[in-house]
């Protein structure tokens, strides 16, 4: 799934933090800035890249950080640090009328259809259960490393974070379109009394 592509830079530095947070940070950092390069040919728009730079920056500020004080108590929080802020790239863009849904399903679709409303009140959805997601994450994940204790609970707390979001991504559009011909093509009278 496209969608999942975004969100590598962010997964690794979730596995490779087993190791130490500066060198998940550093992961992340390097994924994130060699898609953002390999992906500049695309001719999108900044404002169509807000994932993108958004994974750049809180990467290389946590792999700073990280990196100058790496027994920090904060690293405890690192995973709803990240959880959170993707929360705020997120509903940032839907803020911005750009929600990163768009640059991904774009790809996929006419100009045409790209244009139209439905395509970005579907996106609209699809970022905005992305959102949620991540913001519910963060939270959980948050009381989580307060409590200590239950790491196995927090990396299924994250793998649902992604997942969840993922699920409704795929079956969403086509429910969306769906309703969308069922409320607005008029039906013939044929069709309506079940013939």
């Amino acid at each position: 799934m496209q969608y999942l592509r975004g969100f590598i830079p962010w997964l690794a530095f979730g596995v490779v933090s087993a190791v130490g947070w500066q060198w998940g940070a550093l992961a992340g950092l390097a994924l994130a800035a060699a898609f953002l390069l390999t992906d500049r040919t695309t001719g999108w728009a900044p404002s169509e890249r807000l994932l993108d730079y958004g994974t750049v920056l809180f990467f290389t500020a946590l792999t700073a950080f990280a990196f100058l004080r790496p027994d920090s108590g904060l690293k405890v929080y690192a995973g709803s640090l990240s959880m959170g802020w993707l929360a705020l790239v997120a509903w940032g863009s839907i803020a911005a009328r750009s929600p990163f849904t768009l640059a991904i399903a774009r790809r996929r679709v006419t100009p045409e259809v790209a244009a139209s409303p439905l395509f970005l009140r579907i996106n609209t959805v699809l970022t905005a259960a992305w959102a949620l997601s991540f913001t519910l994450t963060a939270l959980a994940q948050a009381a989580l490393s307060f409590r200590s204790g239950l790491p196995g609970l927090s990396v299924v707390v994250q793998i649902a974070g992604f997942v969840l979001p993922a699920r409704f991504t795929a079956a969403y559009p086509e429910w969306a379109r769906a309703r969308y011909l069922r409320d607005t093509v008029p039906q013939h009278p044929a069709q309506t009394q079940g013939a």
